[in-house]
């Protein structure tokens, strides 16, 4: 199977379904038929129109569906509920996980993402700026904060301006291409979680009665360098100023999501990696594996400074 992740925000759409594939029409070009079964996302824009059936075929193939606002910007997800015969067995473990596996848990993954954060550093600038030495010192539930740590050395070198930070409610340049792709991340690992039997707004750490992907902003932490990085790759001080996030902005994006990754000693896809990872977030939930597999990249060989 083959997971692709079709943008669609970016114009007036019709999703229909023939058998078991997807027909696409957009304004002028011609039709697009797709197989559900390969497909890993869809992102909408506020203008598309999908019949009943389209939604129906992409619940049944695991398919998450990304609504975008007026602005381009994902603001909710359609997932399947059903993804797992076991489902109900496989939500009583996850409520009721005790604590100390939940910070042990969290402590793997505020590692693995400092780790990862350490090899962006060293990929744009050949140090990792004390980060690798910061993640050795995390403890259990992750107490003493190395994460904000590692955060404030690691934002003002990844994109090699001084005076940036980090604001999930920023419009600047860099901002709005942050958030989107880590909301496309999002989609991808709430949809893995799905597809494990597991429910995605019961977190570890992450822990708000108004967020239902609380255990999707959880496992994505490691991989969010991932988009830190690519996006760094092509941004300076006048990318603060262009806060377009045009067909272009965001091809550029999704683009190097859609590659395959180093995963132990394997290459494979951000699906496949994030599927892993709430895999093994079950077995440790049945008692069967004591630790996540999380990846530590690296994988797709970038030169440092291509454009």
């Amino acid at each position: 199977m083959t997971d692709r992740l079709i943008d669609l925000a970016e114009t007036p759409a019709t999703v229909r379904v023939r058998g078991r594939l997807l027909t696409i029409e957009t304004d002028g070009q011609p039709p697009i038929t797709i197989p559900a079964a390969e497909l890993g996302a869809v992102a909408i824009a506020p203008q598309a129109t999908l019949t009943g059936a389209a939604l129906a075929c992409l619940a049944e193939h695991n398919v998450a569906l990304v609504v975008s606002d007026a602005r381009r910007m994902p603001i909710a997800m359609l997932l399947p509920l059903a993804g797992n015969y076991v489902q109900a067995e496989r939500f009583r473990r996850q409520a009721t996980a005790s604590l100390p596996t939940r910070k042990r848990l969290w402590k793997q993954i505020v590692v693995a993402k400092v780790r990862n954060q350490a090899k962006v550093l060293e990929q744009i600038h050949g140090t990792d700026f004390g980060l690798r030495d910061l993640a050795k010192q995390v403890r259990s539930g992750d107490t003493t904060n190395i994460e904000g740590q590692a955060a404030r050395r690691y934002w003002p070198q990844v994109f090699k301006i001084p005076d940036f930070r980090r604001d999930p409610d920023g419009e600047d340049g860099i901002n709005r291409r942050l958030n989107y792709g880590y909301a496309i991340l999002r989609s991808i690992v709430s949809r893995a979680i799905c597809a494990a039997g597991l429910h995605p707004s019961l977190g570890l750490h992450h822990h708000n009665r108004y967020n239902l992907f609380c255990l999707a902003d959880d496992l994505m932490e490691p991989l969010r360098p991932l988009v830190d990085y690519h996006i760094a790759l092509r941004a300076d001080e006048s990318t603060l100023e262009d806060s377009r996030l045009g067909p272009e902005q965001k091809r550029e994006i999704i683009e190097p999501l859609m590659g395959k990754f180093r995963f132990g000693n394997t290459q494979r896809t951000i699906f496949d990696i994030a599927a892993r990872m709430a895999t093994s977030l079950v077995k440790v939930f049945e008692g069967t594996a004591g630790k996540l597999s999380i990846p530590e990249l690296w994988g797709r060989e970038t030169k440092v400074g291509q454009k």
